[in-house]
């Protein structure tokens, strides 16, 4: 398995590749561009055997993966920002023709003020699309999902597009050292794409139709029922990609040294690596912290997290999101599963890293010590206070 130094964009688009995608929309927005510009290379060059579409926008971009699924082949597309809210019309569109359209979207920060960097609100608040949802923490898990993301969404219990979200510029521009898996181990890994949701002239069928109320909300419930689902295929993704290529990952959310712990901060995507650092550190200085990283926000981990977090004195939710006049989306989703599952514990919202906005160690230590000590205030603004300031 090949060694290369990749950009998180870079890696996506090495795991695309090897997934063999039939058709590629392409439509470029920072901090996205590199992902599409780094498979028009590919096909180019021969190394990649796709269909690359350069479309006149992000409506247009996702218009045209879900033709291409609706015809019956493997689809991809990218975008970010204000190109994801451009989309959003689409997106239920696809979920809702169960069409397994995957696609990398760059967190970055929604306008205005107009901003390049990135945060979490651009995905988070299409959280009720109907797409699975997963963040990814650097270029390799990047990597490894853009291929696995193929998987899970094209299982026949499961047929719902999948969106893997990478920080932007935090990994989209970050240069790692990435195992790239051999094209051969790639195949082994995911078959040929084949579905009986498609346009047929053998075996006609009516998609994209209109449909009333009675039957309107069967085929939601059936699309709620397919995310569902999705769980035990995440799993059993994950098992066959640790037996191919040897790398093991930890299903819809990822724990650090929660088991003993007393106080838990629980975030997302690239900051969870700050996050287990300065849980080490106060680790060694005798303090019982940990950290759980959601991988998933949809499905979203309700009992994986209510378990995580059971033996706890406190948990901060810490998020680069804020649903305005209320509170963190991620928050708000956490809360909800805690109370389904029994886990009544103190828990804290801390929001930072809007517009790129940087997050220190120095910021998280004090998020520690801030739970310890016990807060007056639920939401708080990382460099600013809480919610009445």
């Amino acid at each position: 398995m090949p060694k290369k130094f990749l950009s998180g964009d870079e890696a996506f688009a090495e795991g695309v590749r090897l997934a063999k995608p039939d058709v590629i929309s392409a439509y470029p927005i920072t901090p996205q561009t590199i992902v599409v510009e780094r498979l028009s290379e590919m096909v180019e060059d021969g190394s990649l055997d796709a269909e690359f579409i350069h479309v006149e926008s992000e409506h247009s971009a996702l218009s045209c993966a879900i033709g291409a699924s609706a015809a019956g082949v493997r689809a991809f597309t990218a975008t970010s920002s204000q190109g994801l809210l451009y989309m959003a019309e689409c997106l239920t569109y696809a979920s809702g023709g169960r069409f397994p359209i995957v696609m990398m979207n760059a967190n970055r920060s929604t306008a205005l003020p107009w901003n390049i960097y990135g945060d979490q609100r651009d995905s988070l608040s299409l959280l009720d699309s109907g797409w699975i949802q997963a963040y990814a923490e650097n270029a390799q898990e990047s990597l490894d999902l853009a291929l696995m993301s193929f998987y899970i969404a094209e299982n026949e219990k499961v047929s719902t597009p999948f969106m893997v979200n990478l920080d932007g510029f935090t990994v989209t521009h970050t240069y790692e050292e990435a195992d790239v898996p051999e094209a051969s181990a790639a195949e082994n890994f995911l078959p040929p794409y084949r579905t009986e949701n498609k346009l047929d002239l053998e075996s006609p069928k009516n998609m994209a139709f209109s449909a009333g109320p009675e039957h309107n909300y069967i085929f939601k419930y059936k699309e709620h029922r397919a995310m569902l689902e999705a769980v035990s295929v995440i799993e059993e993704a994950e098992r066959k990609f640790a037996e191919i290529f040897g790398r093991s990952y930890t299903g819809l959310i990822e724990e650090y040294l929660t088991e003993d712990a007393d106080f838990v901060i629980v975030t997302l995507g690239s900051i969870a690596g700050l996050c287990r650092e300065t849980a080490d550190k106060l680790r060694a200085a005798g303090k019982k912290v940990g950290v759980v990283r959601i991988r998933y926000m949809r499905p979203f981990p309700a009992s994986q997290l209510a378990a995580a977090l059971k033996n706890a004195k406190a948990a901060a939710v810490l998020e680069k999101d804020i649903s305005f006049g209320n509170e963190g989306a991620v928050f708000s989703e956490v809360n909800s599963a805690l109370f389904r599952y029994g886990t009544f514990i103190p828990t804290y919202n801390f929001i930072g890293g809007l517009g790129g906005r940087n997050i220190s160690a120095s910021d998280i230590e004090s998020i520690f010590e801030a739970m310890e000590k016990g807060l007056s205030e639920k939401i708080n603004f990382i460099g600013i206070g809480g919610e009445r300031q």
